[in-house]
């Protein structure tokens, strides 16, 4: 007889060489010709509604691996809520407008009203963009991402843009708009006003200049501290880093509250008294070489307000004045006041009456009327205005100051304050700070610091400056009157007709010589506004144009999902459009992720030679390594990537992927009819289902709280240290040598059944190829994918009797005594596997007795060894016992001869003549009635 003929082995289609970078393509396809999206939509039609409206990434270059991190985050989301019992369509769109594509066309045509007119550069801009839509999806769709990809959303689609206009209408309507010459921060290199969003932060050397500003009337500021007449030159220094912005100077501002001294010395030869915040004398003196120090008198800030002092160079006098803002954190106790160059100028400027003087045009060149510095450079005339103080003898102390400066995002060059006529949306004029604030509160984020983050960001902006002075975007569609610049009077109807035109012949119609026409307004009378928006309205507005637009979907959304930068982006356009229009938050959760960073923290970069492209480990090790990985990473703070980190990543998807292969395998012609009842399983394989339900109540519960590290971590522990070291390691002899229709082999096919239903729904929203590639193989008629399932409803709890949870318990932490045991054996090839061990327990009271007892025969099987004993008190162990507080045990070599069915050494193989190389249990299996199993 050919013994191994009666193996019971296993058989699965499903391949240990998981070869994902070239299965993966071919599953992608086969789910794009059989629409599984919209089949999975259609299945799950009935249910409630989960809406994970999709934060638009920017239509420009191929997706790199934060895009990656931030499409497989929401395709979990979206996947774990089907399996959760919700439908959850997911509609993915693009951000089109804006500079960083006028850049990539200028390229190719050239700069508008130059080498191409702007209609023809409005085209190119448009279908750049929709080639970009087209590169990146290809790579979203390679992720494994199921979503509405033949029909996204993209802000350069006619209806898009049209209801941009419409949502800007109803925010006007709302009273929230508003014109005027305010200071922005502008970017030169754009040549137009920036967003907060589009502001980053970086080191910059600036020349820090102190600079005096004498005294009009000597004896006047001299009274206010109580001092006679002195023989010294008599004035105000302040401190700036921004030496460039002093032709624009109108007031010195000091802060009423404030103590300030009258400081005299020898300063390079002469006498001088300066007016110093008396918190900053010493610095101050010490910085710019003030001598022979002597504090004359004090006061109040208040006492010099409006005293007046000779600007440094030019021929003009400027007054002094009082303002909260001026501290005494740095500087002198004196701010240099441009109201055309800063916020905080510009506010207090206008409670003054201050002119407001901005000599810098939008290119950054002095204005031709400038004096002395016309047609300069603003950086570079710092230089220029640095010397002729020096000639003046204003410029008490000159040095280059390393600090953190705003830059422009996308040119990384500095920035400039600017008073512009510009469009804003007004924070405080209509409530929209208020109630954006309470709103704030309603609304759940994770992780909980994105709550106060935004807060304090809403709190302190300033007005949105909703127009910039480019081409490619959408317009603001208003008339204004060419005298008096008030809107027109029926500008509702008239941006709502625009919208119309807009909705059918796309932006162009605006620019067109007929709009005022076709819109039946006064040409002599008003004039268009040639600006378009921000393209963060653009976006900011999509749960307007996209969560009201479409059928399937609905606003608020229950979930956004971005980076932590979005705080200050999407997430706040998008709420405080989102209050402008409706009164309420657009979302009512906040989900947001950290960035990409290497092993060592660093940000990637091609100059360091440390990017990881998805592209490259999708070709190398698969997509779902990578959705993986980004299952592993805590997602709440930077993401660690490399090429050691996804080796280990690729060695637990291999585990999971051995554990669900060993599942089908030994499932090999089971179907559900064979499963047993829960009262039929051994107690063992009974205790396997439960403890599959309690993982399953784990991970769902990480689902719904969006813990995808612990989804990772309870999979991974569980396929490697419950199922493939115990469970399934216990269950192969069992599985391969008792009758394939055994009541003994169907109980373990029935756990694996259950425990295989559950894991391939665990793994579904993470290892989206991997579970639907296990869900075909599997026994049973099933849906077309594990995606129209819900978490699995056929697992059990244990039940109350002699095999409780405790017992169980017991059983795991003394299989795992028994393997430290037997491991230095194994290491030192004194045996070379477990079978090939006696193993002697001595327990150390009589309620350990009485547990090893309950196991019999059994205990041998589960510990997995030839021959196991219960050694009384008394037994002497050898002094190489392994000892724990519960047992001491001890490993021998077993001499008996192998069984070359079960491979078991057993005193009785050799003892039937008939079957001579087989111990007494496999001869039973093979032509007797089959063993019997109590417990395991």
């Amino acid at each position: 007889m050919e013994y191994k003929d009666t193996i019971n082995l296993p058989y699965t289609a499903f391949p240990m060489k998981a070869n994902l970078a070239n299965r993966e393509p071919q599953m992608l396809k086969q789910w794009e010709e059989s629409g599984l999206y919209e089949r999975i939509q259609a299945h799950t039609a009935e249910r409630p509604s989960f809406i994970l409206h999709d934060g638009p990434p920017y239509a420009n270059g191929e997706i790199h691996t934060g895009h990656a991190v931030n499409k497989i985050l929401k395709d979990m989301v979206v996947k774990s809520r089907l399996l959760a019992g919700f439908k959850s369509p997911y509609v993915p769109g693009w951000d089109c407008h804006g500079l960083p594509i006028e850049l990539q066309v200028e390229k190719k045509v050239g700069k508008v009203g130059r080498k191409v007119d702007a209609r023809t550069f409005r085209q190119k801009c448009r279908q750049y963009a929709d080639r970009q839509i087209s590169l990146q999806r290809e790579g979203f769709k390679r992720l494994g991402v199921l979503a509405k990809w033949d029909d996204p959303y993209a802000t350069n689609k006619f209806t898009y843009e049209a209801n941009m206009v419409r949502a800007l209408a109803k925010i006007i309507e709302a009273g929230h708009l508003d014109q005027g010459v305010k200071p922005v921060n502008w970017c030169f290199d754009c040549g137009s006003a920036l967003a907060e969003a589009e502001i980053e932060y970086q080191d910059k050397t600036s020349p820090a200049v102190d600079v005096l500003f004498s005294a009009v009337d000597k004896k006047a500021i001299l009274g206010a501290f109580s001092v006679a007449a002195i023989n010294a030159d008599v004035g105000i220094p302040i401190w700036t880093t921004t030496p460039w912005t002093l032709p624009a100077n109108e007031a010195v501002a000091l802060n009423a509250e404030l103590d300030y001294v009258l400081v005299k010395g020898r300063w390079r030869g002469q006498d001088l008294a300066v007016v110093l915040a008396a918190d900053l004398k010493d610095a101050v003196a010490s910085r710019i070489g003030l001598d022979s120090v002597e504090v004359l008198g004090s006061c109040k800030g208040a006492a010099l307000e409006n005293q007046l002092l000779h600007h440094p160079f030019y021929d003009r006098q400027v007054p002094v004045i009082l303002a909260e803002h001026v501290t005494t954190d740095a500087g002198t106790g004196a701010v240099h006041t441009a109201p055309g160059h800063g916020d905080d100028d510009f506010r207090v400027g206008k409670l003054y009456d201050l002119p407001i003087t901005s000599p810098v045009a939008a290119n950054g060149l002095y204005l031709p009327d400038t004096e002395l510095f016309a047609g300069k450079f603003v950086w570079s005339a710092n230089a220029d205005i640095v010397e002729l103080m020096q000639n003046k003898r204003v410029l008490l102390h000159h040095e280059a100051f390393l600090h953190s400066y705003p830059h422009c995002w996308r040119h990384k060059s500095p920035t400039a304050f600017r008073v512009t006529p510009q469009w804003f949306i007004d924070m405080d004029k209509a409530g929209l700070r208020t109630r954006a604030l309470a709103a704030i509160k309603d609304i759940r984020w994770v992780p909980a610091w994105g709550e106060e983050r935004i807060s304090g960001m809403i709190e302190g902006r300033p007005d949105w400056c909703i127009s910039r002075q480019r081409t490619w975007g959408v317009p603001i569609t208003l008339f204004v009157h060419r005298t008096s610049e008030e809107r027109h009077p029926d500008t509702g109807a008239l941006m709502h007709k625009a919208a119309d035109l807009i909705e059918e012949f796309g932006i162009d119609c605006w620019y067109e010589d007929d709009i005022y026409q076709r819109l039946g307004v006064d040409e002599s009378e008003y004039v268009q506004v040639a600006d378009i928006l921000d393209v963060w309205f653009d976006s900011g507005v999509s749960h307007h144009c996209v969560l009201d637009e479409r059928d399937e979907l609905r606003r608020p959304a229950d979930v956004y999902l971005e980076g932590s930068d979005q705080h200050r982006g999407w997430f706040q356009s998008s709420l405080l459009t989102s209050i402008a229009m409706h009164g309420e938050a657009p979302y009512k959760q906040v989900l947001t992720h950290g960035f990409v960073v290497d092993s060592d923290g660093k940000k990637m970069s091609k100059s360091l030679g440390n990017v990881l492209a998805p592209q490259k480990i999708m070709n190398s090790l698969g997509a779902d390594v990578l959705r993986l990985w980004v299952a592993a990473a805590d997602y709440r703070g930077e993401m660690s990537i490399s090429d050691e980190i996804l080796k280990r990543v690729s060695d637990a998807y291999r585990r999971i992927r051995n554990t669900a292969r060993f599942l089908l395998g030994n499932l090999d012609g089971f179907v559900p009819a064979d499963a047993l009842t829960a009262d039929q399983l051994l107690p063992f394989d009974r205790w396997a289902v439960a403890r599959a339900l309690q993982i399953q109540n784990e991970i769902s519960q990480a689902y719904d709280d969006y813990q995808f590290m612990q989804v990772y971590q309870k999979v991974n522990n569980y396929c490697a240290l419950e199922l493939s070291a115990i469970y399934l390691n216990v269950l192969k002899d069992r599985l391969y040598t008792t009758g394939k229709d055994s009541l003994a082999r169907r109980s373990a096919q029935t756990a694996m059944y259950h425990i295989l239903e559950s894991l391939v729904r665990w793994i579904a929203p993470v290892l989206s190829y991997t579970a639907e590639e296990i869900w075909v193989l599997m026994p049973g008629d099933r849906p077309d994918s594990v995606l129209m399932s819900q978490w699995y409803e056929g697992l059990f709890s244990l039940d109350d009797g002699l095999y409780d949870e405790l017992f169980w318990q017991e059983t795991t932490a003394l299989i795992n005594t028994v393997n430290e045991a037997i491991e230095p054996l194994r290491r030192d090839k004194v045996i070379r596997g477990s079978l090939e061990a006696t193993v002697r327990i001595q327990p150390v009271n009589e309620e350990r007795r009485e547990f090893l007892e309950k196991w019999g025969d059994e205990l041998r099987f589960i510990l997995i060894v030839s021959e196991a004993t219960i050694e009384t008190a008394g037994a002497c162990a050898p002094a190489n016992g392994y000892e724990t507080p519960d047992y001491r045990v001890w490993i021998e070599k077993n001499s008996n001869n192998k069984c070359v069915r079960c491979w078991h050494q057993r005193e009785d193989v050799g003892q039937s003549n008939e079957h001579p190389e087989l111990c007494s249990r496999c001869i039973e299996n093979v032509v007797g009635a089959g063993e019997q199993r109590r417990i395991a």
